[in-house]
């Protein structure tokens, strides 16, 4: 997506915004959880954890993630013998939002992943040396066509509904060993974004995001390759993700919302402790190319047809996660 508002370098990370990083962590939230001692009649576990992710950006997000592992549908084959279904209650807190999740997923068989989810949130906005920092709210085109944003502390409700599916392979689960485990993983999602204080033609922020948000929906999709280790350093991986608006806007080709946006990214997991682990994601982008910008209202600029894309620096992410007992 197009870059964010230049922010001060000074700015504290628990002063700055923060983003979702769902799509980036969703490889790794979705190993295995570890046993719960309590019901293990039933074979029911749970698994508690609160995830603290900052970024070069700088953002600042905390998540509290309640998790439960049902089994379900297990047969005597390796493919079926972990089968369950899994459901994750998540409570998120930004300097700028507030977001609820609940996502439930099925594993029919050791390859396959099937998830459905919903999220609802709503946000404030401040204002911090200079930049305002919009949590929630609209994104219009005011005079000359400039961009006009407008909003007030919980104006609205924020809200998502998504359904993906999932392929992913484990070499070791062919060749078994504890060097064995070259994975892959491709997931993909159909989304409905709603913000209830706009109309039909409005775009809006949330998180600060690029504010090019409008009710409709959205593709994601992602792809994972990588190595993990019985080691401190367990698993490095390369992750490409691409997003792609769906929404009926008029002439959207202009301004280059039909483009399919890209993300780049190394994963690098780290082992700290039993109960701490560590993640470094440095990222890379496309951003498209317009002939006009500077402050311009997104839809009032012009893309550059011959070149409509280029690759940027984004970030750098770290993700701490702690396990809760």
């Amino acid at each position: 997506m197009p870059g964010k508002k230049p922010m001060r370098f000074l700015i504290l990370f628990f002063l700055a915004l923060a983003v979702p990083f769902r799509a980036v962590s969703d490889p790794l939230e979705n190993e295995a959880p570890e046993e719960s001692a309590g019901k293990p009649a039933a074979g029911i576990s749970s698994d508690r954890a609160v995830n603290v992710t900052v970024s070069s950006l700088p953002e600042l997000k905390i998540s509290f993630i309640q998790g439960f592992t049902f089994p379900v549908f297990r047969g005597e084959s390796f493919l079926t013998a972990d089968n369950n279904i899994r459901t994750i209650l998540t409570a998120e807190v930004s300097p700028v939002s507030v977001d609820g999740i609940v996502e439930g997923i099925l594993s029919p068989i050791a390859f396959l992943q099937v998830a459905a989810g919903f999220r609802i949130g709503s946000g404030w906005n401040i204002r911090l040396f200079g930049d305002d920092l919009y949590g929630i709210g609209i994104n219009r085109a005011g005079a000359g066509g400039k961009a006009e944003t407008a909003g007030s502390a919980f104006e609205g409700l924020q809200w998502k509904a998504h359904l993906g599916g999932a392929l992913q392979f484990d070499m070791a689960a062919v060749f078994p060993g504890d060097w064995n485990h070259i994975v892959f993983r491709s997931y993909h999602e159909a989304n409905y974004r709603g913000y209830s204080a706009v109309s039909k033609n409005d775009s809006w922020f949330f998180e600060n995001d690029e504010g090019e948000n409008r009710n409709g929906f959205t593709y994601y999709g992602n792809f994972l390759a990588g190595y993990q280790m019985p080691l401190f350093f367990n698993m490095a991986a390369i992750l490409v993700e691409m997003n792609k608006f769906l929404y009926d806007t008029p002439n959207r080709d202009l301004w280059g919302e039909d483009l399919v946006l890209w993300t780049l990214s190394a994963v690098f997991n780290f082992t700290l402790t039993g109960w701490l682990d560590a993640t470094l994601i440095p990222q890379f982008r496309t951003v498209r190319n317009y002939t006009n910008s500077g402050t311009l209202f997104y839809q009032n600029r012009t893309l550059d047809k011959a070149d409509p894309l280029r690759i940027e620096f984004y970030r750098i992410a770290a993700v701490l996660s702690f396990k809760l007992p």
